[in-house]
């Protein structure tokens, strides 16, 4: 059995965060990686933005190396775009790097990612009773509380994360009707307690 390919995944450096870190060209970003490619006009149409702003912002994120034209689409003049990067690993050193645009632009980042993840969870609450029960029964929205030190929370989400990479490749095959893209959300942070 050949190896899977690697996923791209970009690790954001200060100047990579600055040119994301916005929030329709994180909803842009995130469109193409979930749905495919797209033109600027079905984009902005999508995300009810207008298509000189699709544009604009998909040329910066071209500039920045997340997205880049789909050679197998498009004639002429229409432009066809895919992303180039399947996720983004967010460095917690951005949160205190030297220059205040950075951690400007790390808050903003990680505040889009959180509001996605919300409208991601709303859109399925509301949307569910429209799949079949075997799908409804397959959804999860559980939340634990764990009294855990700094490396034993690293040490959980490395393990968390090991399990959900393992489903890539068992990824039934395009002939499998029953499947569907699945969106998985892990958040884990400490909390005060009174």
């Amino acid at each position: 059995m050949p190896e899977p390919e690697p996923r791209m995944i970009r690790h954001l450096d200060p100047r990579s965060l600055r040119g994301l870190a916005h929030p329709l060209r994180m909803r842009l970003l995130k469109t193409l990686r979930h749905d495919g490619s797209a033109t600027a006009s079905q984009l902005a149409e999508r995300l009810g933005e207008s298509s000189g702003a699709t544009s604009y912002h998909l040329r910066q994120l071209a500039a920045h190396g997340f997205v880049e034209d789909d050679p197998e689409r498009g004639k002429g003049r229409e432009r066809w775009w895919r992303a180039v990067v399947e996720g983004t690993m967010f460095d917690e050193s951005l949160y205190s790097d030297p220059d205040p645009a950075v951690r400007g632009a790390a808050d903003l980042f990680m505040h889009e990612v959180a509001t996605h993840h919300t409208e991601e969870v709303g859109t399925w609450l509301g949307t569910s009773r429209e799949w079949p029960e075997d799908w409804r029964r397959s959804s999860d929205l559980s939340d634990f509380t764990l009294r855990l030190t700094p490396a034993q929370a690293r040490e959980l989400n490395e393990k968390l994360h090991a399990v959900i990479e393992s489903y890539r490749d068992l990824a039934p095959g395009p002939e499998a009707e029953d499947a569907a893209q699945v969106r998985m959300h892990l958040h884990s942070f400490p909390r005060t307690t009174a």
